[in-house]
């Protein structure tokens, strides 16, 4: 069972940034880890976890990123959350499963998720529909 730490993530902008998030709580078996810059509102959040249901084992990973601005009203500023973009990920494996199918399973996964996938990339990032 992992201990609650610090996850190191990079983004992709053309000079990739490192987003830190540093352990903030264990509810429920949920693990939060946040970036924070002071103002709750703004803090981009990574929660995790795993749950055995019947011979299932349920894991799912969240992530929440929200876009802040600063709003000046009457000389008065404060941060202001514009938009927040969410992605759940959901794993089920059986509890026959193998510590190597499920390595692969999420290698795969992670593979579809590179820019050079255009079904996966133009569909997600670009918001385009699927069509055949």
């Amino acid at each position: 069972m992992p201990a609650l730490q610090n996850l190191s993530i990079v983004d992709r902008e053309s000079t990739p940034v490192t987003h830190t998030f540093t352990p903030r709580d264990v509810k429920d078996g949920t693990g939060l880890v946040v970036r924070s810059t002071g103002v709750p509102a703004s803090d981009e959040k990574f929660a995790l976890s795993m749950r055995k249901s019947g011979s299932k084992f349920k894991g799912k990973i969240n992530l929440a990123v929200p876009v802040v601005q600063t709003e000046t009203i009457n000389g008065v500023s404060r941060p202001v959350t514009v938009r927040t973009a969410y992605a759940t990920l959901e794993f089920i494996f059986d509890e026959m499963s193998t510590t190597q199918e499920r390595t692969n399973l999420v290698g795969m996964l992670a593979d579809s998720l590179g820019t050079g996938k255009t079904l996966v990339h133009d569909t997600i990032v670009g918001l385009g529909g699927v069509y055949g």
